[in-house]
């Protein structure tokens, strides 16, 4: 991954990847003290083979511009194809090679000592293989608008480079679809409707699973699948929280409405079943949160 300086960029010249050029930037100095950083990242037009028996120090992102490539990597096989990219945890070995005429790539390695907690965080727990549709603009060009930056700007203390592989791993999230599945993005759109009627809703307690499924026409085991999905979580959990955070507003609004009426107006009939549930959320009760506030 590492190759010769004079391989870089002149700084201050716009990045097109179509010109053919490859692009490599080799970042140092200051980035370790930073909780997550940015090793390298860069484009090639034309992927060599690598072939790693010891793997890479850092996590390594890769991912298809054009061509095809395959990926070696814990006894498995793999194709990538553009809108295709593959994430490499540290020191697991891998190899990989064009399976096309032309395979060309672009490529970022970060580490730092939060890099292993957020990525396990957003439920990345080892080597994974990753597709998006080409409708995800934002992640497909995401790491060509890095590049731009980079060459346009002297960052010298990484920041810009450390905020722009944060937001990178946010979009592999949210638009990413490991193996067959769909990504946090298609979830979201599946659960919108339903996310809007709650926002209007909330305030019924009436309103509990059936009522939920029943507005996005499926069954409450799918809907709870849908949920942990997107949020973590079951689907009356996300009711849960989303009247909790209404009461939150309304305790520490300037009204002073009475603990009482906060909770029938989130959707509790029973006051103190709602300080219940509030204190075991909060660790606290509303009147303990008010003075707070």
């Amino acid at each position: 991954m590492r190759i010769n300086p004079t391989n870089r960029l002149e700084r201050g010249r716009p990045v097109r990847l179509s010109d053919g050029r490859q692009r490599h930037f080799l970042f140092t100095g200051a980035q370790p003290a930073l909780p997550i950083y940015v090793e390298s990242i860069g484009y090639n037009p034309e992927q060599e083979s690598i072939d790693r028996e010891e793997g890479y120090p850092c996590f390594h992102w890769l991912e298809t511009v054009s061509g095809e490539g395959i990926v070696e990597v814990a006894g498995q096989r793999l194709t990538l194809p553009p809108h295709t990219g593959i994430l490499l945890y540290p020191h697991i070995k891998h190899s990989y090679r064009k399976a096309s005429d032309e395979w060309s790539t672009s490529y970022i390695t970060f580490d730092g000592s939060q890099a292993a907690p957020m990525v396990t965080s957003l439920g990345f727990r080892h080597s994974e293989w990753f597709k998006w549709e080409q409708e995800a603009s934002e992640l497909s060009g995401h790491l060509t608008r890095m590049l731009v930056a980079i060459e346009t700007a002297d960052d010298r203390s990484g920041l810009d480079a450390s905020s722009g592989l944060y937001r990178f791993l946010l979009l592999l999230k949210k638009y990413g679809q490991v193996s067959s599945g769909s990504s946090l993005f298609q979830h979201m759109e599946r659960l919108n409707p339903l996310l809007a009627w709650l926002d209007s809703n909330y305030s019924d307690p009436a309103v509990g699973l059936p009522e939920m499924a029943d507005q996005l026409n499926v069954s409450a085991r799918y809907l709870n699948m849908l949920f942990r999905k997107a949020f973590g979580m079951t689907a009356y959990t996300y009711l849960i929280q989303l009247r909790l955070s209404k009461a939150k507003e309304l305790i520490s609004g300037l009204e002073r409405k009475p603990i009482m009426q906060i909770a029938q107006e989130v959707g509790y009939r029973d006051a103190s079943h709602f300080i219940s549930v509030f204190r075991k959320a909060e660790g606290m009760t509303p009147e303990q949160f008010r003075k707070l506030h």
